[in-house]
């Protein structure tokens, strides 16, 4: 997750290697679960983070999975 410097929100990105550095967060692979951690602030708890996360990335991958 790398620093927002701009002002925007940290961006969360899909790790399907299993290989990036840091701290990660798992959800099942379908939007419905997505959507339930974001209703209980699941993943910044998970991340450790205080700040608002941009999770549009997670939401397309995931969506297009289900297809």
């Amino acid at each position: 997750m790398p620093d927002a410097t701009d002002g925007a929100a940290p961006r969360v990105v899909v790790d399907e290697r299993k290989a990036l550095p840091g701290r990660g967060a798992w959800i099942h692979p379908v939007a419905a679960c997505l959507d339930l951690a974001v209703r209980r602030r699941a993943v910044p708890r998970a991340l450790r983070v205080t700040a608002p996360l941009d999770l549009a990335g997670v939401r397309e991958h995931l969506e297009s999975a289900e297809r």
